[in-house]
């Protein structure tokens, strides 16, 4: 009984796997799953799904080939009701109800690797950062009361009760005394870990409006669905800037609104120190992502942005990913210039982000090279 449950729900969780990769874009596109997050897992609307199976019916139940009628009788009438159309009584059948799916992220983000064919990536730093992880490897006779091993414990007092004849069958009462009593050992074992962090930028001047906003937002919760599956420990920090940038926490990056004019170097000397000072390269997988409308002060800032990620930015991370969300107050330039100047680096890596629909285009191209 116990293997045929497991291949049941084996067979269930493989239906909701299928169901989850064919609405994978609607998924992506909306942010209800974002608010439907837990600690490790996400809950997923889908319709309630059934294990196929047959189902023999009694005879007489009516139905196609079964019941009165003669060859050549239609099965059905008009199309109407006795009564004309839509003159029926309420129905009593139940419709279509949705039903929440939970699902650990990891395992989303293996869904999503799938249906995206996305490169597993190679962390650096995993000799570098290592952790101590307690693991219990043996039995022994001493320790603190909180680890005794109640069965050993007890297996042993019966044995000693047995040899000396003080067991009694008809009144099997086991007291353990000192000598008895069994601890569980353990032994600490270096865990290397491979460290990565993601630096979140985004432009709040007047001309990123809210549905831009939500799509940045929406963007990076698969980013980071997908980059936390690759490391053991991940860091995210947040920057914003209009004329001037400030780093922010998470909550404060999605509901800043601003109005002033943009200069997008700020963000990039920020970000600039945030890894000089506190994420040696060698030691740490980083991931700068910027998010903006294209638009820039000047030409002269653009040329600063440039120079900022040749020589600080780009010799320390994994990848810098520019977002350019389409926006009717806009320039679009800013892809352009950067496109211009780093065409052939592969750790550069734009896209447009012309509407919800086109974030999940936006995440292959991010992170389709696996770096």
């Amino acid at each position: 009984m116990s293997q045929k449950i497991d291949l049941d729900h084996g067979r269930f969780r493989q239906i909701i796997r299928g169901k989850i990769k064919q609405n994978l874009r609607k998924y992506i596109s909306q942010g209800e799953m974002i608010a439907r997050k837990g600690k490790d897992t996400v809950a997923i609307p889908l319709p309630q799904v059934d294990i196929p199976r047959f189902k023999h019916g009694d005879k007489q139940q009516g139905g196609v080939g079964q019941g009165q009628g003669d060859v050549g009788d239609s099965l059905g009438g008009d199309g109407e009701g006795e009564d004309g159309p839509g003159k029926g009584e309420a129905g009593d059948r139940p419709g279509e109800h949705l039903l929440d799916i939970e699902i650990s992220i990891q395992e989303l983000a293996e869904i999503m690797g799938e249906e995206l064919a996305l490169p597993r990536i190679q962390p650096k730093g995993t000799e570098k950062i290592v952790a101590w992880k307690d693991k219990y490897s043996g039995i022994r006779n001493v320790g603190p009361e909180s680890l005794r091993h109640f069965r050993r414990t007890y297996r042993q007092a019966m044995r000693r009760q047995i040899a000396m004849g003080t067991y009694d069958p008809k009144n099997p009462v086991v007291i353990p005394i000192r000598e008895d009593k069994r601890y569980r050992s353990w032994k600490s074992e270096p865990l290397p870990q491979s460290n990565a962090v993601i630096i979140y930028m985004m432009d709040v001047s007047g001309s990123m409006g809210d549905e831009q906003k939500e799509i940045v937002r929406i963007e990076s919760f698969w980013l980071d669905t997908w980059l936390r599956s690759q490391y053991h420990g991940i860091e995210s920090r947040y920057i914003i800037h209009d004329a001037m940038a400030k780093e922010v926490d998470r909550d404060t990056f999605f509901k800043t609104r601003e109005s002033g004019g943009t200069m997008i170097s700020s963000a990039y000397k920020l970000c600039a120190k945030l890894i000089a000072e506190e994420y040696p390269s060698e030691l740490w997988n980083i991931y700068p992502f910027h998010f903006s409308d294209g638009d820039n002060w000047s030409v002269d800032d653009t040329h600063t942005c440039v120079e900022l990620l040749k020589k600080d930015v780009l010799p320390y991370v994994n990848l810098f990913a520019y977002g350019q969300v389409e926006s009717p107050y806009g320039s679009g330039q800013f892809i352009k210039d950067l496109t211009e100047h780093f065409d052939d680096d592969e750790r550069v890596v734009t896209s447009e982000i012309k509407g919800k629909d086109a974030i999940m285009d936006s995440i292959k191209e991010f992170l389709g090279k696996g770096r």
